[in-house]
């Protein structure tokens, strides 16, 4: 095949002498070298042109530095950076100001985002606006502040599904800074009380009450009976039920008792004279789950007699609420487990009382003393015309007397507390 030169050549010798070539193009091109000739030469004003609108194509002015050759004004990006003034550095004030304005921002933030969590929670649980306040002033007071815990079962398999379980006065005096835990039976004769005038167990009155307007009214007719028959003013109540309970302790990761004595357990009288027991909890420390808890608790057919009556029960339902109390803690570190609280209450609590109010309260679950309502002394047992075992206060002339154990109630809660505070411990049998 023959190249472009060997083409080129054989044209000249056919041309003649006229059509000779310089030496230099008797060389042997190539593309390269025909082409590397023209470097030298000044682009035409065709390439000017296509050069130009190629690089307005870039977003660059005609004169702006390009990849095959040198700009024509110099390098202005240089320029520009030499005139540019320096950037003076942050002054510590403006970077504290600014910190603060972030943090200000945050704590905004989080704190419209719990008090929506807090107000849906008080919305659930309480009859009280979430806006206020009934123990605020009343703790900073003078005299005593008494509000009524219950406990029920609220299962609809249970056949006492309102009756009260667990009825408990916390008082608690605002100078000394002290709770006091009085116990209320719940085989109590109530009679010739206007809430119950057909009469009946202390604990039945929760259930009456429901039935008239559910748990608003079951709350309020409870509450006003204890009154009656302490002779206590009892302004406030709240009402857990017992799955409740179980989810509050296992929401805080269980708790630790401490338990004086060994007992065998079961949920059943027969079984119980039988011997034939459920379980047991040991001697010593114990740490309990939210199942363990309620039965420990609820629990009074025990092997052991100190453990089988009421008055025991409240002293371990005591035991459960101050290890719940611990665990909470106090400040902000609590506030983590006070939103875990109100996670797992807010199917099972129903109270007059605030969200505020609660974590107000939260603060005297540990009481530091106990006024029990004992067999012989206090209140004596018998039975209705029904035949149901009954307790009523020792001495009365008559049920519905309760002179005596309104006056007992008074003279022990003005008795000075004693310190150190005395190990909660069952001493009497029901």
């Amino acid at each position: 095949m023959l190249t472009f030169g060997a083409y080129r050549d054989l044209w000249c010798a056919l041309s003649g002498p006229m059509a000779r070539r310089p030496a230099r193009a008797r060389q042997r091109l190539s593309f390269a070298a025909m082409f590397g000739r023209r470097a030298h030469a000044a682009p035409t004003a065709r390439a000017r042109r296509i050069r130009a609108a190629a690089q307005r194509d870039r977003g660059r002015e005609p004169d702006a530095p390009t990849p095959w050759g040198p700009p024509a004004h110099g390098d202005r990006t240089a320029e520009a950076a030499a005139s540019a003034p320096a950037r003076k550095p942050l002054r510590p004030a403006r970077v504290i100001g600014i910190a603060v304005v972030l943090v200000l921002a945050i704590v905004v933030v989080g704190s419209v985002l719990l008090w929506q969590r807090v107000s849906a929670f008080n919305q659930k649980v309480s009859s009280a606006p979430m806006a206020s306040s009934a123990l605020f002033g009343p703790l900073g007071g003078t005299s005593r502040v008494n509000v009524l815990m219950i406990g029920y079962s609220g299962e609809a398999k249970h056949g006492g599904t309102y009756l009260a379980d667990s009825i408990n006065i916390l008082s608690i005096d605002p100078v000394a800074n002290k709770t006091t835990l009085i116990p209320i039976p719940r085989d109590l004769w109530i009679q010739e009380i206007r809430e119950m005038p057909r009469g009946g167990k202390v604990n039945e009155a929760f259930a009456d009450g429901w039935a008239r307007g559910g748990w608003k009214e079951a709350g309020k007719a409870e509450t006003s009976v204890v009154s009656q028959v302490t002779g206590l003013t009892i302004d406030h109540w709240l009402a857990i039920d017992f799955a409740g309970l179980s989810a509050v302790v296992d929401a805080v990761d269980g708790v630790t008792v401490e338990n004086p004595r060994a007992f065998a357990y079961t949920w059943w009288e027969d079984a119980c004279h039988a011997k034939k027991w459920s379980g047991s909890f040991g001697k010593g420390t114990l740490h309990l789950d939210g199942t363990a808890a309620l039965t420990y608790t609820r629990v009074r057919y025990t092997s052991v007699s100190a453990e089988s009556s009421d008055f025991a029960r409240s002293v371990r339902q005591q035991r459960v609420l101050a290890a719940l109390r611990d665990k909470l803690g106090a400040g902000i570190g609590a506030l983590g487990p006070d939103l875990a609280l109100m996670d797992a209450l807010g199917s099972h609590l129903k109270t007059d009382l605030s969200a505020m109010d609660l974590f107000l309260l939260s603060g005297h679950l540990h009481a530091d003393r106990r006024i029990e309502l004992k067999l012989g002394p206090v209140l004596a047992a018998g039975r209705n015309s029904a035949g149901s075992y009954i307790l009523f206060p020792a001495g009365a002339t008559r049920l519905g007397d309760y002179a005596l154990l309104r006056r007992y109630l008074a003279r022990e809660l003005a008795k000075p507390i004693p310190t150190p505070r005395p190990s909660a411990s069952p001493t009497a049998a029901g």
